[in-house]
């Protein structure tokens, strides 16, 4: 007789709901003249609950749970007694359907409650149902007849206004039974408490809901929603079908938009957050084991002090750097965070450009590759930045440069050091297997940490970890074989300037490599490679480029810039010229004249804004990004480019709101203090830098040799010149960041060769 545990472990996989499920999926909203009743019931009906929200009070939220769990007939035998005592004032009348409250908010009059009142089913995972929103709407709490004369005041009125512009219909995403703002690997093997879920860096609507989650202590009544991109397909190799999702996880943290919100803040929130998790899995029958694979990857602006002035007369306006942070507190911070949230080793793709006439992006990369060094320095030699840089832009004009053969070498590396997460759960699995963490070695604490899933600088086969008493056995079910889970650890972080248009190409490129390795460990493929040329590299192609376009419209307003994808498509190259210059025009637009006030939109609904009688109003003050920050260092790159600049505030706040940000693991800081001082280099540790004048090198170890590690690749010269660099430590590095120096000569590429001096 299966246990308690195993039932729950089939209802987690199945996603079929339990009778004793927490979880409420439907509503239905009454009102009497003194209260909201809202009356909310599981999936199959098995139980009511109850909640009621005082309307006579104008300043604060009032909200009491009953704790009675009513079967159908006792529900409508209590709303029947209601009416009964309300007939004096009105009665008991029914207000909407609704599937979740997205939560509260007050202005400068009364408290607002925002519901969705439409959802469409968009996928599920494992059985679990993901949804997005097709209809919200927005009520005041008090009756008409308490309402004071500020909520139809002017201001009152704009704020609504503003609030209704955050459209919750496009690219939110929520679900009632499965934590849609985390990873597969975290789901399966890492309880969190739900209250704790919603303070997550994922959850949009975390402040909305502030109020009733420290009131009732419970998420019954809320859906935490996840903004940015889902889209699931299902495709077929060798005549098997498979399911691929693709998420699209955007930070609340420091969020905005494009020239707004720009580079690193002081806590280490970096503008453009976006974790994407690629899940692979193939349906299965009932009593049948089911396998699954999941691999995340990164994006984010340069984790520098850095902006961007829109202007009118400029579609480049240049880009000011800042050297506020000599010891780079704030790019530290960035990079521990990353290694807590997804463990170490962190890996860093940058595709800024390595030569241009007038400098903009290349002042960045020089700042970047210098912050790195200077992190490295004080971290041991395992949990040192691995950054990896590589100007796709220049790659990409040249004809002899086949841009996604080249990134997908770069996945490659990067997977063979991070690994990806495959798991397999079995009829007779326990659940302690994957949700107690048994399968996993503990920390002295208990905890399961990602410290324990594996070897970082080993292959694949050894990130196997053995489950204990899970060999293959035979049941009713038929014979099966228990294969051994594998584990993630590290990620890729890939940035651009927008971290947009060439970033989106570069995660292609690793989703198409992690398909071919989630494939294989599923058993689809005999190899873990997908050719460019195969019908499933055409399909993900698809599902990126439409990922790419809804995050571009979200941070830039326009569509991507999917050039690389429509000439491999074989597109005309005249409507592809075309289309690009419309983006751009629509990008320049959208920058100019729509981004402040969707920032001020942005900044009211994450509560970084919260307006007070008596002060001033949100339109009233300069944009939340400006205010004088000082001067710059007189030896900056650029002497030309104005000293007297803007930045933006620490937190995008304008009124002091606390966050916290729970989505912390259990793994070690990354500032680690360095062991054995300076290493030599060796033939498994090559160094990588970059080579712009002025700036130093920083270090990483691959697992592999530098004549393995990318053999076929063009060099990415950084000086175009074949020269061997030296930092201040007389350590030898490359000129390139990944290549090997014994064969940069014999690359085939012409290079002028220019020097540069320290």
């Amino acid at each position: 007789m299966a246990s308690v545990k195993d039932k729950e472990l089939h209802q987690w996989v199945t996603g079929e709901p339990d009778s004793n499920s927490c979880y409420l999926q439907k509503f239905r909203l009454y009102e009497t003249r003194s209260k909201f009743y809202m009356i909310g019931r599981d999936k199959n009906r098995t139980f009511w609950r109850v909640l009621k929200i005082d309307r006579l009070e104008l300043s604060e939220l009032n909200i009491i749970e009953d704790p009675t769990k009513y079967s159908e007939i006792e529900c409508y035998d209590l709303l029947r007694r209601i009416h009964e005592g309300n007939k004096r004032t009105g009665g008991l009348k029914f207000v909407t359907t609704c599937y979740g409250i997205i939560g509260f908010i007050k202005f400068l009059g009364p408290y607002y409650m925002l519901l969705i009142t439409k959802r469409r089913k968009i996928g599920a995972i494992c059985g679990h149902a993901i949804y997005s929103i097709a209809k919200s709407e927005i009520l005041p709490i008090p009756n008409s007849t308490v309402r004071s004369e500020m909520a139809n005041s002017k201001n009152e009125n704009r704020y609504k206004k503003l609030l209704c512009t955050v459209d919750l219909t496009k690219d939110f995403i929520f679900s009632y039974s499965y934590h849609v703002m985390r990873s597969l690997q975290k789901n399966l093997c890492d309880n969190k408490a739900e209250e704790l879920l919603y303070e997550t860096m994922f959850v949009w609507n975390e402040y909305l809901t502030r109020g009733i989650r420290n009131n009732l202590k419970n998420t019954f009544w809320t859906v935490a929603l996840v903004y940015g991109f889902f889209k699931q397909v299902k495709l077929s190799v060798s005549g098997r079908d498979f399911n691929l999702t693709l998420i699209a996880r955007r930070s609340r943290h420091y969020a905005g938009t494009r020239y707004l919100k720009r580079g690193v803040n002081e806590k280490g929130r970096v503008a453009n957050d976006v974790e994407t998790e690629q899940i692979v899995y193939e349906d299965s029958p009932e009593g049948y084991s089911r396998q699954i694979s999941s691999v995340v990857q990164n994006r984010g602006s340069i984790p520098l002090f850095w902006s961007q002035e829109t202007s009118r007369l400029n579609i480049k306006p240049d880009i000011i750097l800042l050297r506020k942070d000599p010891n780079y507190e704030a790019t530290r911070l960035h990079f521990e965070n990353l290694a807590k949230r997804y463990g170490n080793p962190i890996l860093i793709l940058n595709l800024i450009k390595t030569r241009e006439r007038k400098p903009r992006e290349t002042v960045l990369r020089a700042e970047f590759a210098n912050a790195i060094r200077f992190i490295n320095k004080d971290l041991s030699v395992e949990n040192r930045l691995r950054f990896l840089h590589w100007d796709l832009h220049r790659h990409s004009t040249s004809k002899a440069t086949n841009v996604l053969t080249q990134l997908g070498k770069v996945a490659s590396y990067a997977l063979n050091i991070t690994g990806i997460f495959y798991c397999q759960i079995t009829p007779n699995l326990r659940p302690e297997g994957l949700f107690n963490c048994s399968c996993f070695e503990k920390s002295n604490s208990g905890d399961c940490s990602l410290e324990n899933f594996s070897s970082r600088n080993e292959d694949s086969d050894n990130l196997e970890k053995e489950v204990s008493n899970s060999s293959g056995s035979n049941d009713a079910s038929g014979d099966y074989h228990v294969k051994h889970p594998m584990f993630q650890k590290g990620v890729l972080r890939t940035n651009c300037i927008d971290c947009l248009d060439r970033t989106n190409v570069a995660q292609y490129a690793y989703g198409l490599v992690a398909l071919g390795r989630q494939l294989h460990a599923l058993g689809f493929l005999d190899s873990p490679n997908i050719d460019l040329d195969n019908p499933l590299a055409e399909e993900l192609m698809r599902v990126y480029e439409t990922m790419g376009d809804t995050l571009a419209l979200q941070y830039g307003g326009s569509a991507a810039h999917n050039k690389i994808f429509s000439e491999r498509r074989g597109q005309w190259k005249a409507a592809t010229q075309s289309q690009e210059f419309f983006r751009t025009l629509q990008r320049f637009y959208s920058n100019t004249c729509m981004d402040p006030e969707k920032q001020n939109a942005i900044n009211v609904f994450l509560g970084y804004f919260q307006p007070q009688p008596g002060k001033a109003e949100l339109w009233e003050l300069d944009s939340d990004q400006h205010y004088n920050v000082g001067r710059r260092s007189p030896n900056f790159a650029n002497e030309n480019i104005r000293s007297f600049i803007k930045r933006s505030l620490s937190d995008g706040n304008i009124v002091d709101s606390p966050v916290v940000d729970t989505d912390i693991g259990n793994n070690e800081p990354l500032s680690e203090k360095g062991k054995g001082g300076n290493v030599g280099l060796s033939e498994s540790t090559p160094e990588i830098s970059t080579c712009e004048s002025d700036i130093s090198y920083c270090r990483f170890t691959p697992s592999m040799s530098r004549r393995q590690l990318f053999r076929d690749m063009l060099e990415d010269q950084c000086s175009e010149s074949n020269h061997i660099c030296y930092d201040d430590h007389g350590d030898a590095c490359t000129c390139s960041n990944f290549l090997d120096v014994d064969w940069l000569s014999s690359s085939g590429n012409s290079c002028e060769e220019e020097t540069y001096e320290r």
